[in-house]
């Protein structure tokens, strides 16, 4: 089992910046990928950015230029920073651990955390 704990969401001004953190305990050394997803209220939950053990990276089109994706491999944490961020990243955002292999691999979740982008 892994655990993801998230942390650094709130409400921001359309422009602004915010960093989201998320540490992963338990059967840590099964993860491959850590990554974001979000959820915006009436909408399916996407994936807006993903690190792959070796550094490589994945970030929704919306998100490409103003995200980052960075994490620590030994410490299975994962971060997200966020900038001009936009009304419509509004969303619950959502951890997300891959442990497996990529042919084969299960999904954990974070409890999420609320991003609110508005003036």
């Amino acid at each position: 089992q892994v655990q993801l704990v998230e942390s650094g969401g709130g409400l921001v001004q359309p422009g602004g910046s915010l960093r989201l953190a998320c540490a992963a305990s338990g059967s840590i050394s099964s993860i491959y990928a850590m990554g974001w997803y979000r959820q915006a209220p009436g909408k399916q939950r996407e994936l807006v950015a993903i690190i792959i053990d070796g550094g490589n990276t994945n970030y929704a089109d919306s998100v490409k230029g103003r995200f980052t994706i960075s994490g620590d491999n030994a410490k299975k944490m994962v971060y997200l920073q966020m900038n001009s961020l936009k009304p419509e990243d509004t969303a619950v955002y959502y951890c997300n651990a891959r442990r497996g292999t990529t042919a084969v691999y299960y999904n954990s979740w974070g409890q999420g955390t609320q991003v609110t982008v508005s003036s």
